[in-house]
């Protein structure tokens, strides 16, 4: 009776045709999106090739340009070494790219290892699965066939092995390169790799002298940090009315250049005139335009109310009041006339001595002067997390956690409701849900398959804004740390509403009605259908790896938005400069979740619908490729957390492989699999053992540096057997091609690449790693002037100087008058950009630097 009830209201499966009704949309997608990008990357270099010629970026920055054909860049960028991001953009790019090398080779090996073992075994298991669902452990018949749940308990600690031993050998792979980025002169060097920040710190200890007793003759300089908002106020208002000044000089301009065009269309004169020294102010730009259309504004609430008044004198009286008021402030702050707060930036005459103050205990009450924090520049501090004293650093951070918990819990109803469209032909049995089976099969396969998929990558675009958010509430004092929290929740959440909450919903939705009607055979129905819930997932992969991946890379959005801001929204030379000369950033905290999420995926349902491992395979190669074209050639690194995404991102893995073993437990149990249960249970207990053996291991060498590889270093001359990349690129090659595609060079005979890879130790050991950081020949001693290394963690009110307004060279001489008058309150140019008789804004993007143009400096 109860199979009858089974297979008669068990719909039937429509795997293969999900699949194929979700890949012909998505590839018609992508290949639109593909032949965008191949046509604009010949026109838009600006935009899908800023690395290989922006100014912007230093020469050691830059990338190879490529051949501007259609396909003919395809060979040099396939050939160009994985090494170049580390030699020439950051360790977080390469690690970033390694990850994904890393995901598609466990992948693709769990496919090698698992499809020749395990499609056979489920394929012929006897049971009543079809089409794509034979593949999986769900075929299997447990009663005359449970003999066969063996295979898959072995071949499941054979490559949860192999994925185990991948985390082993890249955390020592990191651990090494790690040690070996920092090290080099040019990193060691920095001010950020001398600088300790001290949080919490007691008011006693906020006295530069006791600071310098405590930590001895190895101190260089101490900013105690102190209360800024009366100083952040005037500097927010100056640079405010700067701007307002500087876009009304430029509508002044445009307006006149206007009515020069058309005196010109009817036959007028083109002389240039100069006003005399004493000449009123305006003069010149009033023979064009009338008193009556020169820029104006209201200065009551929003602009929108109160008396209205000349903008460009109204600013300039402004300047002249704000520009002496904030410079006082900011020398009564330099001179320590501001209130103090509890935390200090304490910078070393060198790396190791920086470390030892890091690592050593600073204080004798307990979450005093600490957690400490080395390698934060000064730009990406987040000053308003300093002013947080220990409770309530150690209050906010439950209260975050609670928020973000419950935050997980109630987003489940709405991925909850994805999940059950995913597997909607299994809720036709529904009484009230009968209507489904009306709707066209075509339809029902788009609306399983395509839709919850894309809906589900819309609702959590939202997420990350909000970790970020709760990061900073919580008192992280950098961004890099707030990168590397949103990294940590917003993976939890990825885990738990996009994997488990989805899978279960979905594994709940296709079995749900038969339990109710027959709950005598739970256990069955458990075992059958569970696997049933990758089918979900299978769509998930194919509209990332093919739909998403491709929108990466072609960034089809991103252009437009670019283009449209660049032409028609950036009114001023300044606009123009900071659209065309910044780089967009990866946000690792809200972009390694997502395909650490997809592997955890990948590896939880390896031995259950093996399968998926080949989507997971294709998906995460493209992905790679469209983020090694962005990396190489389109973005930059704004926020460095010195590579500690990667140890957290391969730490994550370690969720695919607990729930994996949890799942193969239970649905072993459910089949009533005794001796294949037992040995997962053994294999769970291994893996918790191997894990913690792991982290007490080295975790201690992934945050800190070691004194004996400083001694070793202090030694050793780094250029001794290394050419810096200037002498490297003498013979057109650069130094990151003469190393090996293993990126292990080595003196020594070569090794099998089985052997590398089962000894990191040895043959990715810290010498082998110095080779591969970049070594510039610098004069470390005067990477700084001494007004910027004084100034170096000053808040930023306190070191913001005065603006240069930038204005547009015109034809009549009215640029030259409003120089003249406005540089008597503050600076201005007119340099490097002109007004054509288009009445347009044009500047040379490539060859001259404009005003604005500020060297970057590397802290």
């Amino acid at each position: 009776m109860s199979s009858n009830v089974g297979s008669s209201q068990e719909p039937e499966p429509a795997s293969a045709a999900t699949l194929y009704l979700t890949l012909a949309p998505v590839a018609l997608v992508a290949g639109a999106y593909l032949v965008v990008f191949l046509i604009l990357r010949k026109s838009q270099r600006r935009y899908y090739a800023p690395r290989t010629y922006l100014g912007s970026l230093r020469t050691s920055e830059r990338s190879p340009a490529l051949p501007n054909g259609l396909f003919n860049w395809i060979g040099p960028f396939w050939r160009m070494p994985n090494i170049h991001p580390l030699q020439h953009q950051s360790l977080d790019a390469y690690l970033f790219l390694r990850f994904l090398r890393v995901l598609v080779t466990i992948c693709f090996v769990g496919c090698c290892m698992l499809w020749p073992v395990l499609f056979p075994v489920n394929a012929t298991g006897g049971g009543t699965a079809q089409q794509v669902d034979i593949l999986s452990y769900s075929n299997i018949n447990k009663d005359t066939q449970s003999s066969r749940y063996y295979a898959h308990a072995f071949m499941a600690w054979i490559f949860y092995g192999f994925v185990m031993y991948t985390i082993l050998r890249e955390s020592i792979y990191y651990i090494n390169l790690r040690q070996a980025f920092l090290l080099s002169p040019l990193y060691a060097n920095r001010i950020s790799s001398r600088t300790v920040l001290f949080v919490s710190v007691p008011t006693d200890y906020l006295d530069e002298a006791r600071l310098r007793k405590v930590f001895g003759d190895s101190v260089k300089h101490v900013w105690i940090a102190g209360e800024t908002d009366k100083l952040d106020d005037l500097v927010k208002e100056r640079d405010k009315v700067a701007m307002k000044l500087e876009k009304a000089e430029v509508k002044l301009l445009k307006l006149a250049n206007a009515e020069r065009v058309k005196s010109l269309e009817k036959g007028g004169s083109n002389e240039r005139a100069e006003a005399p020294m004493d000449a009123e102010s305006g003069s010149l730009a009033a023979r064009w335009i009338p008193q009556k259309k020169r820029p104006t504004h209201r200065i009551g609430l929003l602009g929108l109310v109160g008396k209205k008044v000349d903008t460009i004198n109204w600013c300039r009286t402004e300047l002249e009041r704000l520009v002496p008021t904030v410079e006082t402030a900011q020398t009564d702050y330099r001179a320590g006339n501001y209130k103090k707060i509890n935390s200090v930036f304490i910078e070393f005459y060198t790396q190791a001595d920086a470390e030892s103050a890091y690592q050593v205990l600073a204080h004798h009450q307990a979450l005093r002067m600490s957690p400490k924090y080395i390698g934060v520049t000064p730009g990406e501090v987040v000053w308003s997390a300093l002013k947080v004293s220990w409770w309530q650093r150690v209050v906010r951070r439950f209260a975050v956690l609670a928020f973000i918990s419950a935050l997980i819990i109630f987003w489940a109803a709405p991925v909850a409701v994805v999940g059950a469209i995913s597997n909607i032909q299994y809720l036709s049995s529904i009484s009230f849900l009968q209507w489904i089976n009306l709707i066209p099969d075509i339809v029902l396969g788009l609306v399983s398959g395509l839709l919850p998929s894309v809906a589900l990558s819309i609702l959590m675009s939202l997420v990350p804004i909000v970790m970020r958010l709760c990061a900073k509430l919580s008192g992280e004092p950098s961004l890099s740390r707030v990168e590397l929290f949103t990294q940590n929740a917003y993976f939890a959440f990825q885990l738990i509403q996009v994997f488990l909450i989805t899978t279960a919903s979905s594994a709940a939705s296709a079995v749900g009605a038969q339990i109710a009607s027959n709950p005598a055979s739970v256990t069955t129905l458990l075992a059958t259908n569970l696997p049933k819930a990758s089918n979900f997932y299978i769509s998930y992969f194919i509209v990332q790896g093919l739909g998403v991946a491709s929108g990466v890379l072609s960034q089809v959005v991103g252009f437009a938005i670019f283009t449209i801001m660049y032409k028609f929204l950036s009114g001023t030379p300044r606009a123009l400069y900071k659209k065309w000369a910044n780089l967009s950033a990866i946000s690792w905290g809200s972009v390694l979740p997502v395909y650490t999420n997809i592997a955890v995926i990948s590896i939880t349902y390896a031995a259950i619908a093996p399968l998926m491992l080949g989507f997971a395979t294709i998906g995460l190669s493209l992905f790679y490729l469209a983020w090694r074209y962005n990396v190489f050639f389109v973005t930059d690194t704004n926020i460095d957390t010195r590579g500690l995404i990667y140890p957290r991102a391969l730490q994550q893995l370690f969720a695919g492989v607990y729930i994996a073993e949890l799942c193969m437990i239970g649905i072993f149990a459910t089949s009533v699999a005794i001796g294949p249960m037992v040995l997962m249970i053994v294999f769970l207990i291994f893996s918790i053992l191997l894990h913690i053996s792991m982290n007490s291991a080295l975790d201690p060498l992934l945050y800190n540096l070691p004194r004996s590889l400083g001694a070793e270093t202090d030694y050793k001359s780094i250029d001794a057997g290394y050419p810096s990349a200037h002498n490297g690129e003498k013979d057109g090659t650069s130094d990151a091609k003469k190393i090996s595609s293993d990126e292990t060079a080595v003196t020594r005979k070569q090794p099998g690449f089985l052997v590398k890879f089962l000894k990191p130790w040895e043959y990715c050991d810290y010498e082998t790693m110095r080779r591969l950081v970049p070594h510039d020949r610098v004069d470390t001693s005067s990477l700084y002037t001494d007004e910027i290394e004084r100034n170096a963690y000053f808040p930023p009110s306190v070191s913001s100087g005065t603006p240069l307004l930038w204005i547009p060279e015109d034809a009549m001489g009215i640029s030259k008058q409003e120089v003249r008058d406005t540089s008597r309150v503050i600076p201005i140019t007119d340099e490097g950009c002109t007004l054509s008789d288009k009445n347009k804004l044009e500047w040379d993007t490539e060859a001259v630097r404009p005003p604005v143009w500020e060297e970057k400096v590397y802290y």
